[in-house]
C-alpha cells in the first residue's frame, strides 16, 4: 500500500504531511523508556513485512500488520509505522520520500481505529478480535487510498479496469489472508503472553 512519489497531487502531498506530523506527535506524547524494546520490535516486523510486495499501479499489495501493531502497540503504532516507512524509502526505494505523510496515513489510521475498536469489542474472543483487526486494518487503508487517489487524479477511477476497482479485487484476498493470521497471533499470545498487550486491550 505504498505509494509512489508523484503520484499524489502537491496539495494532496502537502496536506497528508502536515496531517502525519501532527499523527507522530500525538504518538510520541509521554512515550515511557520501557515501550521502547516493543515498538522497535514491531517496527522490525513491520519494515520485513512490507518489503515484500507486489507493484499494483501506483501502489503495491503486501502484508500490512496494521491490525496487529494497532492491537501490541496502542497509539504507538503510528511511530513504528513512520520509522519503517523512512527506512523503506530511504534503504529501498519503497514507497516515496514525497508521499511519506500519505503513507504513515494510509497504515496508522487503521491501527489506531483497530486499538480504539479492541477496547470495545471482542474481549473475551481472541481470535475473532484478531481477525477483525487484520481485516478492518487493511480495508480501511484501501479506503483512504482510494480517497486520497480521487483527490489527486479522477482519471484512477476511469473505466472498468480503473487503477482504483484493480485495487478492490487485489486487497480482498490480503484482507482475508491477513485477519486469519492475526487472529490466530493473537490468540496465541493472548494465552502464551497476555502482557504484550496494551492495557485495557485485553
Amino acid at each position: 500500500m505504498h505509494v509512489a512519489d508523484g503520484v499524489l497531487s502537491v496539495s494532496v502531498a502537502v496536506g497528508t504531511t502536515i496531517a502525519a506530523v501532527g499523527l507522530i506527535a500525538y504518538s510520541l506524547k509521554g512515550i515511557k523508556e520501557e515501550e521502547v524494546p516493543k515498538i522497535s520490535l514491531l517496527t522490525g516486523a513491520f519494515f520485513v513485512s512490507s518489503l515484500i510486495n507486489i507493484p499494483i499501479g501506483p501502489t503495491s499489495v503486501h502484508p500490512l500488520l496494521g491490525g496487529f501493531l494497532g492491537l501490541v502497540l496502542g497509539r504507538r503504532a503510528p511511530l513504528g509505522i513512520f520509522i519503517g516507512l523512512i527506512l523503506q524509502a530511504t534503504l529501498f526505494q519503497h514507497g516515496g520520500l514525497s508521499t511519506l505523510g500519505a503513507n504513515t496515513l494510509l497504515m496508522s489510521l487503521p491501527a489506531l481505529f483497530v486499538y480504539w475498536l479492541s477496547t470495545k469489542l471482542y474481549k473475551k474472543k481472541p481470535f475473532l478480535k484478531g481477525f477483525l483487526a487484520g481485516f478492518t486494518a487493511i480495508c480501511g487503508g484501501v479506503l483512504l487510498l482510494m480517497l486520497l487517489l480521487l483527490f489527486s487524479d479522477q482519471r484512477y477511477s476511469e473505466g472498468t479496469f480503473s487503477v482504483i476497482n484493480i485495487l478492490l479485487f487485489a486487497y480482498l484476498p490480503l484482507a482475508l489472508l491477513e485477519g486469519v493470521l492475526t487472529g490466530f497471533s493473537v490468540k496465541y499470545l493472548d494465552a502464551a503472553r497476555p502482557s504484550i498487550f496494551e492495557k485495557g486491550v485485553r
